[in-house]
């Protein structure tokens, strides 16, 4: 039984990890669907009737439920992988890592899964966390609508269908993330 609980609590590796996610993209595509969460807003804007005022959301959202569940079972698994499954050890964080965030001014880097310098009510109220939370947020729900689906929707379901158009978005998704990490980000620490 300790040899259970020892497994479900460390991070599964790759190889554990990636036949699950190929069995799950394998069953979409063979059910016809495609696998994105940004949809799932669209489905939730149609539920409660944006499709009376906008033609975009006018569509058969029943067909959609099946992303939706996938969704609730997505947070599910999380809350069930954090109270349950969690460690409760610190996040292992590279010395050099723990030595850059800590000069941008992030206190105690790897004592929480997400910084709470970053992500926190407190940090709402000021002006790089309003920047980083509310801008950054606005651009990535601009982004996911321009280039036609998410990060999860492109990268896994749509590479897996062999879409160019994914591959591109994908890879900038990869450059956008490199510029923001090396030549914003620095910039915001110091406000």
């Amino acid at each position: 039984m300790n040899e259970i609980v020892a497994f479900v609590s460390q991070p599964w590796p790759w190889y554990v990890a990636g036949p699950i996610i190929s069995l799950v993209m394998i069953s979409l595509i063979l059910f016809g669907n495609n696998f994105g969460l940004s949809s799932n807003l669209r489905t939730m804007c149609s539920i409660v009737g944006a499709g009376k005022n906008c033609e975009f959301f006018d569509f058969n959202w029943k067909n959609q439920l099946w992303n939706l569940v996938f969704a609730a079972g997505l947070v599910l698994g999380g809350l069930i992988a954090h109270t349950l499954l969690s460690s409760g050890t610190e996040v292992n964080l590279a010395a050099s890592t723990v030595a850059d965030l800590q000069s941008m001014g992030i206190e105690e880097p790897g004592t929480h899964l997400v910084p709470m310098d970053v992500f926190s009510w407190e940090s709402l109220f000021t002006l790089r966390g309003f920047i980083i939370l509310v801008g950054g947020g606005f651009l990535i729900g601009f982004g996911t609508r321009y280039a036609g689906g998410c990060t999860s929707g492109h990268a896994i379901s749509g590479l897996s269908d062999l879409q160019l158009p994914s591959l591109i978005a994908v890879i900038g998704f990869f450059i956008g993330g490199l510029l923001v990490t090396y030549l914003v980000l620095p910039h915001l620490y110091t406000l």
